[in-house]
């Protein structure tokens, strides 16, 4: 059968270069609208947490919002609405990222704001006593006070993982972070936050070598200090099912949620890819199979949704890491038999194939999401620091959607035969609410 037209790669164009002090630098000047998109991320996420400190990941981003050497706490609040921008930070399993989009004649004021920081944030009594309380009340709202809070990025890690740094509790626990002190901070930013473990990426309306000028200016002075060398985060294999069980206070109704180990997403990653399309042959769309099998015809879940990665970033996660399934079921749902007919459907896939179509209307609709992604500027910003700061290779951004497209049915026949039942963990929430 002829395949439809290969989906080409994006242009948009990259500039690198590092500074004595270790900082990389990415550069993707756009200037077709008066806007500029600033990321800075960290070679530090939750894997990288030290026991007893959990949540501790999450709460240092926060601190990185209080203040900095040359500015009082809430400044950089103020100089970015000031100038009509927007701004923001997300702790991740594998980074930490913080990022503004302001109009292009206000570059220079984020770049000055995010060397600031990175030379040292005000790491005080008052500003961590005051974010312990602020992420505890984030806990509170996000996941013991919502239904389904946590399910299932927190609750599946601990069944599927051995180790303390894939399996532990990203968020906190209260006692970790009640425990936590200004040393703490201090010994968290002098490992991970240097400008050797961080990329700098800049997208939208500027002139490069005015923007490379101004990125010397700030960054030059910031201190160099030797990058920590990442840790082998890398899991022992599964060889039989593991499952367990929780009640949900406030949850209505009953969930379940699968994940299976997926090939290196940098290591390996032409194995890694064909997993990405295979979660949305499975759930991407009303006539995708699962959705088509389980919702509308069989009425089993209410919903379903599948994935890679426990965050949902398939292209900024390291090993190890899995593709997940989650669903939600009705009244009497029943869990096993759910499972039952995804295994079905799936040993359906690896029998026959692919239907006409199926494949090319996947990818057509991965390649959409990618290219209206970037189409913002901070949808470039953001994720060529990624991509620099994990494989050195900002540029496959622009690649992606084209690879997308080229992944055969071959390949996702394969990918498909390895998800096996025992090689499957599974958490299912029971409700609780009314009980």
């Amino acid at each position: 059968m002829a395949r439809s037209r290969k989906i080409p790669a994006t242009k948009y164009p990259v500039e690198r270069f590092t500074l004595d002090n270790g900082l990389r630098v990415v550069l993707t000047p756009d200037r077709s609208a008066p806007v500029v998109g600033v990321a800075v991320v960290y070679d530090v996420g939750i894997r990288s947490e030290p026991e007893g400190r959990t949540g501790f990941a999450h709460l240092f981003e926060h601190l990185m919002f209080q203040g900095s050497e040359n500015l009082e706490k809430l400044a950089h609040f103020r100089h970015v609405q000031g100038a009509g921008g927007t701004f923001n930070g997300s702790t991740h399993l594998d980074y930490t990222d913080y990022f503004e989009v302001l109009p292009a004649g206000a570059l220079e004021r984020a770049l000055f704001l995010e060397a600031d920081r990175m030379r040292g944030p005000r790491l005080t009594e008052e500003n961590l006593l005051n974010q312990i309380d602020v992420v505890k009340e984030e806990i509170r709202v996000n996941v013991l006070n919502r239904p389904y809070g946590g399910f299932p990025w927190l609750k599946l890690p601990p069944v599927m993982f051995s180790t303390f740094a894939n399996s532990h509790d990203g968020y906190g626990s209260f006692g970790d972070l009640e425990s936590a002190t200004v040393d703490d901070a201090k010994a968290f930013f002098d490992r991970y936050y240097a400008a050797g473990n961080a990329t700098l990426a800049v997208a939208g309306d500027f002139d490069v070598a005015e923007a490379t000028a101004m990125i010397r200016r700030h960054f030059d002075d910031v201190p160099a200090r030797p990058a920590p060398v990442l840790p082998d985060f890398d899991e022992p294999g599964i060889d039989r099912e593991r499952r367990d069980t929780y009640t949900d206070r406030l949850a209505p109704l009953g969930g379940v949620a699968s994940a299976w180990r997926v090939p290196d997403p940098i290591g390996d990653f032409a194995s890694y890819l064909p997993f990405v399309v295979l979660a949305e042959v499975l759930t991407d769309g009303e006539a995708s199979r699962l959705i088509e099998r389980l919702v509308q015809r069989d009425r089993s879940v209410t919903s379903i949704g599948g994935y890679i990665g426990f965050m949902g970033d398939e292209f900024g996660v390291r090993n190890p890491t899995a593709l997940l399934l989650q669903a939600h079921m009705p009244p009497g749902g029943d869990s096993d038999k759910v499972l039952r007919t995804v295994d079905e459907e799936i040993d359906r896939l690896v029998q026959d194939g692919l239907t006409p179509g199926e494949l090319e209307r996947t990818q057509a609709r991965i390649a959409t999401h990618l290219l209206r992604d970037t189409d913002a500027v901070l949808g470039r910003a953001l994720p060529m620091a990624v991509l620099e700061l994990q494989r050195g290779d900002p540029g496959l951004l622009n690649e992606l959607p084209r690879l997308v497209g080229e992944v055969t049915e071959a390949q996702i026949v394969t990918a498909a035969a390895t998800l096996r039942p025992e090689g499957r963990s599974t958490v299912e929430v029971l409700p609780g609410a009314g009980s």
